[in-house]
């Protein structure tokens, strides 16, 4: 937990720096600056900033350099209503402190593994039999779909950090202080193969809602901030000048909840399987089942209504951020308050 705190911390350091060039970009903007960029001294070996939908290809992509931001005033606000509308972005690209924050993400990811490896080899089986243990996994498989995100997608997702570590951090804490329960046999009914495949699956789709979670949280942002630069003749300065535009957040957390929906058909598919074989029956309506149900259909909802009904922007986003909301309720109130044949909290 120090060390995601210290990467956690080294995230919201860059996006401060985010702001200040940001705000460079503003004034260099508004004052009629028209050779080289706002902020010359730091950008001489950084790489090309990833630009929303539409947005004009970097130097090195093109060839040649980007052109400079327009004179006089009220320029960004003009910007803002260019092309669809999208507000301007900002050059930017590697810092000191993202570099740091990746680097003890990746610590943070290597230390939290052993932990729950070491847990498992106490236990002497998986390590997700109660809540402090799928806490534990959990946070592990979010952590580990967001630096397997980074490495392969090809749109710079690190900005992320400041909210997949922050989340990390705050479920990691509420499990170590409400949840921690030490090792004991597993109940009878979980001594199953399909411990393994469904609750390993569950967690893998818990991952990945939690990636589009926040990126439809920065979505939400950045559509605010877009619809005040198409009316207003300034933006406010802030870090969202320098991050993807909000369609293409939106399309990206439309692409990672498919995959958690489909992890998440297949959790909901193999619990049907395991309740037949623990308890003689598919479907009982347990308070466990139902919600897993409820979380179904919500994301099923959203990828209906994106695909079919035209429900994009803020609305697309709100459900996605709905369906996160129950995946959370799922594992904490309805595993603490209500009762039934999943009462496996361990507490």
């Amino acid at each position: 937990m120090a060390v995601y705190a210290i990467a956690f911390i080294a995230y919201a350091i860059d996006l401060a720096r985010r702001s200040a060039a940001s705000a460079q970009a503003t004034d260099a903007a508004t004052a009629g600056v028209t050779d080289g960029p706002a902020d010359a001294s730091a950008t001489s070996v950084r790489e090309p900033v990833l630009q929303g939908a539409g947005a004009t290809a970097s130097a090195d992509a093109a060839g040649a350099t980007a052109a400079p931001p327009r004179a006089g005033k009220g320029a960004v606000g003009r910007a803002g209503r260019n092309g669809a509308g999208a507000a301007p972005s900002v050059d930017y690209g590697r810092s000191p402190s993202l570099r740091v924050a990746v680097a003890m993400t990746v610590i943070a990811w290597a230390l939290h593994l052993a932990a729950t490896v070491l847990r498992g080899i106490a236990a002497g089986r998986v390590p997700w039999a109660n809540m402090y243990e799928f806490a534990l996994t959990g946070t592990l498989v979010i952590t580990t779909v967001f630096l397997l995100v980074l490495l392969i997608a090809k749109t710079d997702l690190r900005f992320l950090g400041t909210f997949v570590t922050g989340l990390v951090l705050v479920l990691l804490g509420v499990a170590t202080v409400n949840f921690y329960v030490s090792v004991v046999p597993l109940p009878p009914a979980l001594q199953s193969v399909w411990l393994v495949i469904h609750v390993f699956v569950a967690t893998s789709a818990v991952g990945f809602f939690a990636l589009g979670f926040a990126l439809s949280v920065v979505q939400l942002m950045q559509s605010r901030r877009e619809a005040i630069a198409a009316t207003a003749d300034s933006v406010k300065k802030s870090f969202l000048a320098t991050l993807p535009d909000s369609t293409a957040l939106e399309n990206l957390a439309y692409r990672v909840n498919i995959i958690g929906f489909i992890l998440w058909t297949f959790t909901l598919m193999a619990g049907a399987i395991w309740a037949e074989k623990a308890w003689g029956r598919y479907w009982g309506w347990d308070t466990k089942e139902v919600w897993t149900f409820i979380i179904w259909v919500v994301y099923a909802g959203y990828i209906h209504a994106r695909a079919t009904r035209g429900w994009r922007g803020s609305r697309s986003a709100w459900l996605a951020i709905i369906g996160f909301s129950a995946v959370l309720f799922n594992f904490t109130v309805v595993n603490l308050f209500f009762k039934g044949l999943h009462a496996y909290s361990g507490l």
